[in-house]
């Protein structure tokens, strides 16, 4: 596929006037290439106007139809090839290993959302029958779930391909049943269009009504301020800083009609080291500590950049290895020459808090935009004094937070934000600790692990990639796993309806295949 420097409205090529030019972060000069279309406020609107014109016809499809959408969508994905790969390290400046595993995941979720499209439990079909003879009457009441219309996605920084044009919020959406408009993340526009070709084949052989999906692209913040306000988007899926979401969730609540942004935001997912982990293994907590928080330059949103531990011999063990691994730790070029400013900002206002202690900090860098880990510590009096050190400074840089007892350990938890994951390393003495720990941390994260790293979310049927506010805008949904579908769908119950103008997998008759409460009982109808 030939990039245009277009963008896609129903199906069709679109693009005139104003282009931006694509960026490779690793060089640290703009990819010399045709320029990308940035949308007007008409191309907004059109896009939003054939999404609402596809939304009914998206609704009653039958579900083998949209499951086939899906499935095509990761075939033509990965009919793209090599391309789309380099095109994709050039934008970001990340790795090809990471890009290749990067598409996997973006083909393996779309596939996992076609095979829960044909499962159906999400419709969540309940029917209970009129009692007539009852005082009063009892009344027919059928329930099943269906889409909430047209879905902004904006495409995030951090991941070119599985949170972007065709990644987990557009999927999940999809799979409900709504039309989706993508806004593009500028960093990435050649791989955003190359996707969007993709998707729109795809919709094209599969027969999928032409507003299903669209793709706008530009710069600057206008033009996803004009889409969440478009009256005919429902909701909002968005992968991103805090500013970015907390700015689209007020333009959300002051719509006429008010509607849900699904923003995940930010987090600094602590790692609780207990004593008996500590004294047991200080030294590889440290080197699988330091390979977590660098990992892609630290540039995901469960990074670790947080950790507890009650002072020791083995805290300090861990400190003095973890500081000689981060002072080896060759620099990693960033996304976009913003994140890497952030982080430079960040990283210096942390090293210049007087109550924070640098113990550590990367190789020097010698390219343009490339991040030096670092490493800092602080009592943990001096952490719940300064709320501003549980700010996420995106990128490896990590706190250690040295607590002089329990109880001031579970301080630190209670005090803490909403997070997406928190990390429990510990042995068999220190269980006791971890179950007292457990009631604290579900009421501050959305997954728990034990004795492993929070980079990386496998995306399943049972993952929760969500968390309390500000991790995420709204910490009852989650952004990965099939679970993800349920923010793009709305219940709706039909009383006293006649057989004929009910939904056909709400009559009596009807052969569903799937799990359908009837009077209170669960049955495969």
């Amino acid at each position: 596929m030939t990039l245009t420097g277009e963008f896609f409205i129903a199906g069709a090529r679109r693009g005139s006037g104003e282009r931006f030019q694509a960026y490779d972060p690793a060089k640290g000069a703009s990819i010399d290439d045709i320029g990308f279309f940035s949308a007007t406020e008409q191309d907004i609107a059109d896009a939003c106007a054939a999404a609402e014109d596809a939304a009914i016809a998206c609704a009653d499809l039958p579900l083998e139809r949209r499951a086939a959408f899906l499935d095509a969508i990761a075939a033509e994905i990965e009919a793209l090839g090599d391309a789309l790969l380099t095109r994709a390290c050039a934008e970001s400046g990340l790795p090809l290993a990471r890009i290749t595993g990067e598409r996997g995941r973006t083909c393996g979720q779309l596939r996992l959302f076609a095979a829960e499209v044909r499962d159906g439990q999400w419709l969540k079909l309940r029917i209970d029958h009129a009692v007539p003879a009852r005082t009063p009457p009892k009344p027919d009441l059928r329930l099943r779930m269906i889409p909430l219309g047209p879905v902004a996605v904006f495409g995030a920084s951090n991941f070119p391909l599985a949170f972007s044009t065709a990644g987990g919020d557009t999927a999940s959406a999809l799979a409900a049943g709504c039309p989706v408009v993508v806004k593009g993340h500028p960093a990435h526009p050649g791989t955003a269009e190359l996707v969007a070709g993709a998707i729109t084949k795809a919709a094209a052989d599969t027969g999928m009504p032409a507003g299903v999906f669209s793709l706008v692209t530009g710069t600057g913040n206008a033009i996803g301020a004009a889409l969440v306000a478009d009256p005919r988007i429902q909701a909002v899926g968005f992968t991103g800083s805090r500013s970015g979401g907390e700015a689209l969730m007020k333009i959300a609540a002051n719509r006429p009609q008010p509607i849900p942004v699904y923003a995940e935001m930010s987090a600094i997912n602590p790692v609780i080291l207990l004593p008996g982990a500590l004294a047991a293994r200080s030294e590889a907590l440290a080197a699988g500590y330091v390979g977590s928080l660098t990992m892609g330059s630290g540039q995901f949103c469960t990074n670790p950049g947080l950790v507890l531990a009650i002072d020791s011999p083995g805290l300090d063990a861990f400190l003095a290895e973890a500081g000689r691994l981060v002072e080896a730790q060759a620099p990693q070029t960033m996304l976009t020459a913003g994140i890497h400013s952030a982080y430079e900002k960040g990283s210096a206002a942390l090293a210049a808090t007087p109550e924070v202690k640098t113990i550590a900090r990367g190789v020097h860098p010698t390219g343009p935009h490339e991040g030096r880990a670092a490493l800092f510590s602080a009592t943990a009096a001096d952490w719940l004094a300064r709320s501003a050190l549980q700010h996420e400074v995106f990128g490896a840089a990590s706190i250690v937070v040295r607590c002089a007892y329990r109880s001031e350990l579970l301080a630190v938890l209670r005090g803490l934000e909403g997070q997406l994951t928190a990390t429990l390393h510990m042995d068999d003495a220190d269980l006791a600790d971890a179950r007292a720990l457990l009631p604290v941390l579900e009421r501050r994260v959305g997954r728990i692990l034990a004795n492993g790293w929070p980079t990386g979310v496998e995306v399943t049927h049972a993952i929760n990639h969500g968390g309390p506010y500000p991790a995420t805008s709204d910490g009852r949904t989650t952004s990965v796993g099939t679970l993800a579908i349920d923010r793009f769908l709305r219940p709706v119950a039909y009383q006293d309806l006649p057989a004929e103008l009910l939904p056909a997998d709400l009559r009596d008759a009807s052969e569903r295949g799937v799990m359908v409460r009837v009077d209170g009982q669960w049955q495969i109808a």
